[in-house]
C-alpha cells in the first residue's frame, strides 16, 4: 500500500496486488477498495492489480469539499504517478465505470483497454432507474434500505449461499458528509459528449437483470464509443462481477489479452 497526493493536496490511499501488465480495478460509490476483494485474486494472477481508496473511503482523506467523477479521474492519474506506471488497462464498475469514461476520454496515454462495468453515461441521455427502486433506497428505515440494496445487488439465490458480509454496500467507515459528496458526484456525472473520444478499445459488461443502473445504459456506451463491445450476463444483477465472477471474470482477462469478446452493438 501506497499514498498519492491529488492536486488539490488530498492524500490518497492506493494498493498493489500481482504481477504483470498493470491492471486499475475502479471501485464503485462510497466504496474502497474492498469492493474488489472477493474477486481481485483472479486477476492478480495475471496482472498487477490497483486500486484506490476514493477520497472520502478507506485509509484516504475525506475533506468536506465537492468533488466530480471528472476529478476522480484526476485521483487515478496522480495514483498511476505514484505507483511508476505509465500506462494501464482500466476496469471500472458502477461510479468507477463513470470515472474510467473520463480517464480514458481525457487521459487516452495513461489507458491500454478500457472495461467499463455496470455503469452509465449519465445526463440526460441515461436511463433511469425506476421510481420503485428510488423509493426502496431511500426508506427511512436503515435496514429496509439495506435490504433493498442487496437485493438489487445479488440474487436471492446467492445471498442464500453467501450471508455474507458484503464488500459492495458502502464503506461502513465512510462519514456522512463524504457519502453525499459521492452521492452528488455520481448524480452529476454526464460524459455524453466525450464518450466519442474515446480511443482505446473497449469491453462494456452488464447484467440482464440490473435494476439498480438498468441494462439499456450499456447499449448506449456500446453504440457511443468507437469500435465498443457489448457484453451481456445473462441474470445478472448490479454485482455481476461479484456473483458471476465464473463467467465475467475469464471474459474481462481474455478481452485484456486481446481476444474479441462480447458483440458489436
Amino acid at each position: 500500500m501506497g499514498h498519492a497526493t491529488a492536486a488539490d493536496g488530498v492524500r490518497l490511499a492506493w494498493q498493489s496486488a500481482g504481477s504483470g501488465a498493470p491492471l486499475v480495478l475502479l471501485a464503485g460509490q462510497s466504496n474502497s477498495h474492498a469492493w474488489w476483494d472477493g474477486v481481485r485474486a483472479g486477476f492478480a494472477a495475471r496482472h498487477r492489480t490497483l486500486t484506490l481508496d476514493w477520497r472520502g473511503t478507506g485509509a484516504s482523506d475525506k475533506p468536506d469539499d465537492p468533488c466530480t467523477t471528472r476529478e476522480f479521474a484526476e485521483d487515478v492519474v496522480a495514483v498511476l504517478d505514484a505507483a511508476g506506471v505509465a500506462r494501464a488497462d482500466v476496469y471500472g464498475t458502477s461510479m468507477g465505470g463513470r470515472v474510467a469514461q473520463w480517464l480514458a476520454a481525457r487521459h487516452p496515454d495513461r489507458v491500454g483497454r478500457l472495461v467499463l462495468g455496470c455503469t452509465s453515461p449519465g445526463g440526460r441521455h441515461a436511463v433511469e432507474r425506476d421510481a420503485a427502486v428510488r423509493r426502496s433506497l431511500a426508506d427511512s428505515d436503515p435496514d429496509r434500505a439495506r435490504a433493498a440494496l442487496v437485493g438489487l445487488m445479488y440474487s436471492p439465490a446467492w445471498t442464500a449461499r453467501h450471508p455474507g458480509p458484503y464488500r459492495t454496500l458502502g464503506d461502513p467507515e465512510m462519514p456522512a458528509h463524504a457519502r453525499r459528496r459521492h452521492l452528488a458526484a455520481s448524480n452529476r456525472h454526464d460524459a455524453w459528449a466525450a464518450l466519442p473520444e474515446i480511443t482505446a478499445p473497449t469491453l462494456v459488461v452488464h447484467g440482464t437483470e440490473d435494476r439498480f443502473n438498468p441494462v439499456a445504459n450499456a447499449h448506449l456506451l456500446a453504440a457511443c464509443i468507437p469500435g465498443a463491445r457489448l457484453l451481456l450476463i445473462e441474470g445478472a444483477r448490479h454485482a455481476y462481477f461479484e456473483e458471476h465472477h465464473a463467467v465475467a471474470g475469464p471474459a474481462v482477462l481474455r478481452f485484456l489479452a486481446g481476444e474479441a469478446v462480447g458483440d458489436r452493438p
